[in-house]
């Protein structure tokens, strides 16, 4: 991608009619990210209706949730969603729910557009797969570091480690 592509990309609020496409996108985003994570078997369940479903309660959250979808060329290539922390004794009030791009258009300033759309300069805290240095670097250049914590978390029927990333 290039630089150019950036400059057409828009970051707006999801929206319901949004659900379709975020379910496509969300599926694809899985594959790419956690292929190496998890069995090509639990992938089998996974399918872009299924995450539609799961964007259809999401899109309804209210006024505390910040979501959001990055469009290039009217398609959207990426999502972001924050609000507060789901954790018993969080380490901040604000958490990263979770940030996804296609893998077509890393390293074109869209992920960083969609963190700070979400996030900005607040402080927060996310959980991350621990096998995952690609979002590793992407978060510490935005100040996160890790604060020791670690979880196994259920994913398509198996479980990822996960490590706490706080700012």
């Amino acid at each position: 991608m290039s630089t150019e592509v950036v400059a057409e990309v828009v970051v707006r609020p999801i929206r319901d009619s949004d659900v379709e496409a975020l379910g496509r996108v969300h599926a694809t985003c899985w594959h790419e990210t956690y292929d190496h994570l998890i069995s090509a078997a639990a992938f089998e369940h996974l399918s872009p209706r299924r995450m539609a479903e799961l964007w259809t309660h999401m899109a309804a959250r209210g006024e505390e949730y910040n979501q959001f979808a990055a469009l290039v060329d009217g398609e959207i290539v990426g999502f972001v969603g924050s609000g507060p922390a789901r954790d018993e004794n969080p380490p901040r009030e604000r958490e990263l729910y979770f940030i996804y791009l296609l893998d077509a258009y890393h390293g074109t300033g869209i992920g960083q557009k969609l963190f700070d759309a979400a996030c900005g300069d607040r402080p927060g805290y996310l959980w991350v797969a621990k096998d995952n240095p690609r979002a590793h670097r992407f978060y510490a250049r935005n100040g996160f570091v890790a604060d020791g914590a670690e979880q196994h978390v259920p994913f398509l029927g198996e479980e990822i480690l996960e490590v706490r990333l706080v700012r």
